[in-house]
């Protein structure tokens, strides 16, 4: 562009509307500095519509996903906004602040808790078939971050609940489906109740492109390494820090917090987390967890 046109565009104002454009576009795909992970564009309505397709596990590991736990909640001293430690199996600070919350007899502590459970998401690779908003991204392997209503309906295809139903693995590359992502608003929340698989077909009809594909998917295992969680020390300071008051008594009874399973994932991104203070999962996703791994020893 030379320095003529570009005044002319200043005249024009369309310079302005291109950036406004642009900064909707980011925030829209939820622009976190990461360019690896691909996010559903919405409209101002709160609806979106693209087509993925969920990929294998990455070469040399086991599960085609991963889960990870987090928190986000706002105190005194300004947000915490961390990854929990309960997603390695350990022991972390909100799960036991909460606990001890819970146990402290009072409606206003209990509430408190729930305000900061932690929030359950899954990472896995995917496939950009078509994406309307955002063209560009079609035919790209990126890495998907979801909600426990989007890994129901994984579960649901791998284990139907009719007879007449045929399961299918939506992870596999020839035998998988592509996913019809459907998102709305309902009631204030982002709600994807009409996203549904389509028919059982190959990804790619040619297996050295697929192969290729395979080659370029992102690493689970290292989203849920060890080094990439904050240590117990550093998360209780920072807990410290944000709560700007000591911490209640410690009461000895157990509080294990969990995601609202019947909830609709929200529409805002300000991440509510539900923290827990053991490892213990979920049956259904212990099912899933199971189906995956008898399939990783065949």
């Amino acid at each position: 562009m030379s320095f003529k046109d570009l005044k002319k565009q200043s005249k024009l104002g369309s310079l302005t509307a291109k950036l406004v454009k642009e900064v909707e576009k980011m925030n829209n795909n939820g622009a976190s500095g990461d360019e690896r992970t691909w996010k559903l564009d919405v409209d101002k309505s709160g609806n979106g519509y693209a087509v993925i397709r969920f990929l294998p596990a990455p070469e040399g590991e086991d599960l085609p996903f991963v889960k990870l736990y987090s928190h986000a909640f706002q105190g005194p001293g300004g947000w915490y906004i961390e990854n929990s430690l309960t997603s390695l199996g350990q022991k972390d600070p909100v799960s036991e602040y909460n606990t001890q919350l819970w146990n402290n007899g009072t409606d206003a502590g209990k509430e408190t808790a729930r305000k900061q459970k932690r929030k359950l998401t899954y990472m896995s690779n995917i496939y950009v078939v078509k994406d309307p908003a955002n063209p560009e991204n079609e035919g790209k392997v990126f890495l998907f971050k979801y909600g426990k209503k989007i890994f129901d309906k994984l579960t649901a295809a791998m284990q139907p609940e009719f007879e007449d139903e045929e399961a299918i693995d939506p992870f596999d590359f020839w035998q998988g489906a592509n996913f019809k992502l459907k998102a709305k608003n309902v009631a204030g929340y982002r709600n994807y109740d009409s996203s549904e698989f389509a028919a059982v077909s190959p990804l790619l009809d040619d297996d050295d492109a697929l192969e290729g594909l395979w080659k370029k998917q992102y690493s689970l295992a290292e989203i849920v390494a060890a080094d990439q969680f904050k240590s117990y020390e550093d998360l209780k300071k920072r807990l410290e820090y944000v709560l700007g008051s000591k911490r209640p008594a410690q009461d000895p009874d157990v509080y294990e917090e969990d995601n609202d399973r019947g909830e609709a994932e929200e529409l805002v991104t300000a991440a509510v987390s539900a923290p827990q203070t053991t490892s213990t999962v979920d049956k259904d996703e212990d099912d899933a967890l199971s189906y995956f791994a008898k399939l990783a020893e065949e």
